[in-house]
């Protein structure tokens, strides 16, 4: 795919980017070098190849499900500046 350079200085306008016309020359070819390489991408036949979640072959180890904290609700309450009916009661700050 190949993007003119009055398309480059176009964009730069639209994204508030300064380029300038010495650099939009360079941009260009930046640019349609990255769209030839997604060009090259999108050619490649992937029929038969199944999604992956991650590149890399990784598992994630998991611990076992299992409360492993004591329940100390009572204690935190118990030492809060201000609690209600088991909520604890904090300043206003939006009017």
């Amino acid at each position: 795919m190949a993007i003119a350079s009055s398309d480059i200085a176009k964009l730069a306008h639209l994204a508030r980017i300064a380029v300038s016309d010495d650099e939009v020359g360079q941009v260009t070819e930046r640019v349609s070098d990255v769209l030839n390489l997604v060009d090259q991408l999108q050619a490649v036949d992937t029929t038969g190849v199944k999604p992956m979640a991650h590149p890399l072959d990784a598992t994630q180890r998991l611990r076992a499900d299992q409360v492993t904290e004591p329940n100390q609700r009572e204690h935190f309450q118990a030492i809060a500046p201000a609690t209600e009916d088991g909520l604890y009661l904090v300043p206003r700050v939006i009017e």
